[in-house]
């Protein structure tokens, strides 16, 4: 008789667990894009202008939402240790992009600010830091769930998503140590001047392949943890 409750209440407290990360998934899935949008709205155009001073809270508000989705999901297997250090690595990544959001408006206001640039550049490296660490988050979650395609596709896409964001540092540090030499190839010089030309785009080509792909990894994560939920609640 005693045994049925405890029963009761662990599986209610799983299901509480699972709701919260499905949750925290949701916030995530959504909040990607939200707040790269907003960062490239806030720095680059006037679309927030006429908010006034409240121009300063978009960006504010969708970094803190990815910031919401780590703590919910971080409420899943607190016993583990690897998992919930890979967790608060990434909500340590997530309040510095809090914390340098509102750096957005002000540069966008006053770009001749050293200490504004400066930030912006922070920002940027930390959200594609971010990134980063989120895609171990989502393979270290993929681990912990019992679906093995789940598994094997997360690896393989959170390692293949890992190594592209490497790469757009690193093509940066070349692009601008090759701008130091003074005599270049004609074709280097024409192939330099194309990605001057076109170096956004191509930045934001980099960073929109896996940013989707984490994106499509958050969606099949969530949909395996909601079929959980069904399973547990029959």
């Amino acid at each position: 008789m005693s045994s049925q409750p405890t029963e009761s209440a662990a599986k209610a407290e799983l299901l509480r667990r699972l709701g919260r990360l499905v949750r925290g998934l949701s916030a995530l899935f959504w909040g990607l894009p939200l707040t790269l949008l907003v960062y490239i709205q806030t720095a680059r155009t006037d679309f927030f202008d006429a908010m006034g001073a409240f121009a300063i809270l978009p960006p504010v508000f969708a970094s803190g939402l990815l910031v919401y989705g780590l703590v919910q999901i971080g409420h899943f297997q607190s016993q583990e240790r690897i998992w919930q250090s890979i967790v608060e690595r990434a909500k340590i990544i997530g309040i510095v992009n809090l914390g340098l959001s509102p750096f957005l408006f002000w540069w966008h206001r006053f770009p001749f600010v050293e200490l504004y640039n400066l930030a912006l550049i922070l920002l940027g490296g930390s959200s594609l830091l971010f990134i980063f660490i989120l895609n171990r988050v989502l393979h270290r979650l993929a681990a912990m769930l019992p679906d093995e395609t789940l598994r094997l596709e997360t690896k393989l896409f959170t390692t293949f998503n890992r190594r592209m964001l490497l790469a757009i540092p690193s093509l940066l540090v070349a692009y601008y140590a090759l701008g130091f030499i003074s005599h270049t190839p004609d074709l280097l010089s024409f192939i330099l001047g194309h990605v001057e030309a076109q170096g956004l785009w191509l930045v934001m080509f980099l960073i929109l392949m896996p940013l989707a792909m984490t994106m499509a990894l958050i969606w099949k994560i969530k949909e395996v943890v909601f079929a959980s939920i069904l399973e547990t609640d029959r």
